[in-house]
């Protein structure tokens, strides 16, 4: 029996059961159509049964010493290795994604896993001075209780994990939501995971389900006292509404429009390899993606030359292929809108370097350039394998450009000296940037996220202290108090 047998139901309270909602999920393969699962959704009493079940084992959970909870992440971190070639196959048939992605993909895991084992240590409180010489001020650093987790289809294993295990290392319930497409890898390989490494029952849920059939119930409910979002700026705007109306606090990871900036003395070579890899790993499906490559001029003949050459030499077709690089994006939906953004801007005037076809889910890279400078696709996320190939004379027009965009999350700086790098990269408004390497990175102990429409808030390392737990003031007078009255 594979995982989409076994895992396609909700899980609520150690339980796997069906939902009662009034549909079904029915999960495909990308690249071939096959049928891989169908779920009967979740409705609006099987959110509150996961978010009281989440209440109620929090208490213990909470309580549990720190270094008992460390050992759940030391076993999933076992089982992972144990089964990675199965959990890689899952995330195959699944995301589409190929050999290359599915490693990354569950490297990080292992990384994040491994960061989780630390942080449940790390939670640690302080002893403040008073004006009042026989009183202590003691500030505890304690779980929120229960944490709603959202998470994207892109990299569902991964952006599920990412929120989920600091959550519980801290001392936290959490009920996650994974995306409709992505219902196993984003939640119940999470769940079975978890569940085989001992974690007791009701700490974690899993609920599969749409807006369409729940309304706003996952962030509306009162139980929760943050929301981890991940996903699209559009639905995070209303995520963000929606919690503030409640008072919830809101970690936001949402889209970029990231710029890769080849300065003129950079290494060309180098350069293309980074490009290539940021703008096209994963079908470009990743929210730090490069989607545009800003060239100096003086370089950008030599450099195009070379950036063609090596797209040209990309395999695209069946993920399950190793030799692979570009698989299906994750529904013809996506497919249509990648190929209407193209169509509309090749008849707005770009000039098209390479055009790809299309067959279906699979979309090969396309390479555009001669773009307008109110052209709309240099302002939005394209979320598939087009590349835009902008030059620029000089430095400040490099940073006009790449910063023309309400996104802000990833970038990089391709350049021969380092401080010049480093100069330009302090200038591009960005949560994170890169000098000479890609823009797609994330590492367990350095802060993740995004500026302007790009979110709300860090993840990783200290970062998930502050997003999941709160901190509480216990002062003592170990003498008498005088009052006014």
């Amino acid at each position: 029996m594979s995982y989409f047998d076994e895992l396609a139901f909700q899980y609520i309270g150690g339980e796997w059961r069906s939902g009662t909602g009034s549909w079904d999920i029915v999960d495909f393969n990308p690249y071939d159509g096959e049928k891989l699962a169908s779920i009967t959704v979740a409705g609006v009493g099987e959110i509150d049964q996961a978010y009281r079940a989440a209440e109620e084992a929090q208490r213990a959970w909470g309580a549990t010493n720190p270094y008992t909870r460390r050992l759940v992440f030391e076993r999933a971190l076992r089982i992972i290795d144990d089964r990675e070639c199965e959990l890689a196959a899952a995330i195959t048939a699944e995301c589409g994604g190929t050999a290359v992605k599915a490693g990354f993909e569950l490297h990080l895991v292992r990384e994040f896993l491994r960061e989780a084992i630390h942080l449940a240590l790390r939670a640690e409180g302080r002893i403040l001075p008073s004006p009042d010489d026989t009183k202590e001020n003691r500030l505890y650093k304690l779980p929120v209780g229960v944490v709603g987790v959202i998470s994207p289809f892109n990299f569902p294993f991964l952006l599920s994990i990412k929120s989920v295990a600091p959550a519980l290392a801290l001392g936290n319930a959490v009920v996650l939501k994974p995306h409709q497409n992505t219902p196993i890898c984003g939640g119940g390989l999470v769940a079975r995971v978890f569940e085989e490494a001992g974690l007791p029952p009701g700490v974690l849920n899993v609920v599969v389900t749409d807006i369409a059939e729940i309304g706003d119930a996952l962030i509306e409910h009162p139980v929760p006292k943050v929301i981890s979002f991940t996903g699209s700026d559009k639905v995070g705007r209303h995520v963000a509404t929606v919690a503030a109306t409640h008072f919830k606090r809101v970690i936001l990871e949402l889209g970029g429009n990231s710029a890769l900036i080849v300065l003129d003395d950079a290494d060309l070579d180098y350069a293309v390899d980074a490009a290539v890899f940021s703008r096209f790993i994963h079908q470009g499906q990743v929210c730090m993606a490069a989607n545009r490559v800003l060239v100096d001029r003086s370089v950008e003949r030599e450099f195009t030359e070379k950036f063609l050459a090596k797209v040209r030499t990309l395999k695209v077709g069946d993920p399950r292929d190793p030799a692979t690089h570009i698989g299906p994006l994750i529904n013809t939906g996506q497919a249509d809108a990648v190929n209407t953004l193209l169509d509309q801007s090749i008849a707005d005037g770009a000039t098209v370097l390479l055009r790809g076809e299309s067959d279906g889910t699979l979309v090969a890279p396309s390479v555009l350039t001669g773009l307008a400078a109110d052209s709309p696709i240099l302002g939005q996320e394209i979320f598939g394998p087009v590349a835009l190939i902008i030059p620029f004379d000089g430095e400040e027009e490099a940073v006009r450009m790449a910063n023309a965009t309400p996104y802000g999350l990833s970038g990089a700086v391709h350049t021969g000296s380092i401080e010049r790098g480093v100069r330009v990269a302090k200038r591009i408004d960005t949560g994170m940037i890169h000098v000479n390497d890609g823009t797609v990175h994330d590492e367990p102990i350095v802060p993740f996220g995004g500026e302007k429409h790009s979110g709300v808030g860090r993840l990783n390392g200290d970062a998930m202290i502050d997003a999941f737990t709160t901190t509480k003031w216990i002062s003592i007078q170990h003498g008498r108090s005088s009052f006014p009255f």
